[in-house]
């Protein structure tokens, strides 16, 4: 068996000389501990030298792409196709190319791969006439080619150029605004209205290099930037500003800056025109899909094409949003719905509640555009715009399903009822705003007095309404007591006497003494006197 080996110096051609050792995968190792070891199982057959760097770095980059160098060619056809032997190769696909095009049957296996560790590991002695210090430079110098040429050939370093461009365009943003914040307040100094009346921050620096002083307002012309209102709000203020007087130096400083303001937002202006052009070319369809800024955050955050299309959709939802993610995953808390595709127009568009599901299926469908762009020989944006559609219809039928009544079939629209505005109108109370008394002392002792004379009143008519209750209490209480003594006096007479005649008479007694009890009269002491005499004598 013949075994290719391939060197930053040349190729290299050993015969296996004892094919017993390879069987033993485990133990091969060993035999290539020293270089005698190692000519003992291969013995170099034919060495094809590289002249120089070049030719080194043609032969590399064609075994990277799978395909055989015209100089490996020649080799094979001369040593392998001579021997009627197998060749073992370390790459099954640079394998799969020999075996078609110079039909030679060639072996890949894990063997093989041992084979080649140990043929590495013993290089110096088994490849004699080439020094170690000429290897090393060779691999160095070969090295440092073929990184070159991978940077400035690859198809897939293109896409560089947009994560460089949205760098620069979001760091231009920031020193804009700096920058913009510096003027107004510089010159707002000398003439602070002007700030409220043109908001916009071009207009606001153009004004500024056109004028300059406030006192030149007034004979200026600022019709091109400025509509008629506001220009004579502006000279009607720059006559009447409350600013502090500046010198001329002063204005030139603040004029240079506003030139610098106008020409960074005009390169950023350039800038995005480019970023779109280069977006449009690369990834069309991610651009349609969530827009060209957005679109270049996700390439630059994963750091290319092929690397954000080895993304999962999950994960392409919430990149840019991983301290989020970690933090609630820390704190078992809920984790974020979306990262930087929130900024896309779709989800912007949607109601709060539907939000998280559209950029879920935002996500799912940039993916396949993703991988469409990075994978795909097409560069139309076909798929792109039909995926939008459907995640628009998508959006529709989210926004209508609240308006859709719950119960029956679903397909009735509920009935809308006139909007009335119920709220009640609120109007300040003033009342609580001062804390001095409303009237005069004398007027509240007054209304104190008034109070106790009102209490007074009243405790007077709670009594007497509890004497009069009282009073058919007590007469009811003195006719009992009456009750008891004529009892009394009854029984002794009946001691006495033991008359049947008296017996009835003191029967009849009280009925006729029962009947006052009935009423509500309240005898005197007096006549209680004179009856008592009345009964002593009869007894």
């Amino acid at each position: 068996m013949l075994v290719l080996f391939e060197t930053s110096v040349g190729y290299a051609i050993f015969k296996v000389l004892n094919e017993k050792k390879l069987q033993e995968v485990d133990s091969l190792w060993k035999e290539f501990e020293t270089p005698e070891k190692a000519n003992k199982i291969v013995k170099l057959k034919h060495f094809e030298k590289f002249q120089d760097t070049a030719e080194a770095l043609a032969a590399f980059t064609a075994l990277m792409e799978g395909k055989i160098n015209k100089q490996l060619k020649k080799v094979l056809k001369k040593i392998v196709k001579e021997a009627h032997e197998p060749l073992a190769v370390a790459d099954a696909k640079l394998g799969g190319v020999i075996k078609e095009k110079l039909n030679l049957s060639c072996i890949h296996s894990p063997v093989v791969n041992e084979l080649m560790r140990g043929i590495r590991s013993q290089m110096d002695g088994l490849i004699p006439g080439v020094e170690p210090r000429e290897m090393a430079a060779m691999c160095l110098g070969l090295a440092h080619s073929l990184s070159r040429y991978r940077l400035k050939f690859s198809a897939d370093k293109v896409d560089t150029m947009i994560v460089q461009a949205i760098s620069l365009l979001d760091d231009l943003d920031k020193e804009l605004n700096n920058y913009i914040m510096r003027c107004r307040e510089w010159y707002g100094w000398h003439f602070p209205e002007l700030g409220k009346i043109i908001s916009d921050n071009l207009t606001y620096c153009k004004c500024l290099q056109k004028v300059g002083d406030r006192k030149n307002y007034a004979s200026a012309k600022l019709s091109e930037l400025l509509p008629e209102e506001v220009e004579a709000e502006v000279k009607a203020a720059a006559e009447i500003s409350m600013g502090t007087e500046v010198s001329e130096e002063d204005i030139c400083n603040i004029l240079h800056l506003c030139t610098q303001v106008i020409e960074i937002s005009e390169y950023r202006t350039q800038l995005y025109e480019y970023l779109q052009n280069r977006m449009m070319a690369i990834a069309p369809n991610v651009t349609v899909m969530v827009g060209e800024l957005v679109g270049a955050r996700l390439i630059a955050h994963a750091g290319s094409l092929l690397n954000l299309a080895k993304h999962a959709a999950s994960t392409v939802q919430i990149l840019g949003a991983e301290k989020a993610l970690f933090r609630a995953l820390k704190s078992r808390r809920d984790t974020p719905k979306y990262g930087l595709i929130y900024h896309a127009s779709l989800v912007g568009q949607t109601s709060p509640k539907h939000k998280g599901k559209i950029s879920r299926m935002l996500a799912a469908k940039t993916v396949l555009a993703i991988r469409y762009d990075a994978f795909g020989e097409d560069s139309s944006s076909a798929m792109g715009v039909e995926n939008r559609a459907k995640l628009e219809a998508r959006l529709r039928t989210l926004e209508d399903r609240g308006i859709r009544k719950i119960s029956g079939t679903g397909k009735a629209l509920a009935k809308t009822e006139k909007y009335e505005h119920k709220s009640e109108v609120k109007t300040y109370d003033p009342s609580g705003d001062s804390t001095l008394p409303t009237c005069s002392k004398k007027r509240k002792i007054e209304q104190v007095d008034k109070e106790d004379e009102i209490v007074e009143k009243k405790a007077k008519k709670a009594k007497v309404k509890i004497k009069v209750e009282e009073a058919p209490v007590a007469a009811e209480e003195e006719e009992e007591e009456e009750g008891v003594l004529v009892v009394e006096e009854q029984e002794t007479s009946v001691k006495r006497k033991k008359k049947k005649d008296k017996k009835k008479h003191i029967k009849e007694e009280p009925l006729s003494e029962e009947e006052p009890c009935t009423s509500t009269a309240i005898p005197s002491p007096e006549k209680k006197k004179k009856k008592k005499k009345k009964r002593a004598n009869e007894d």
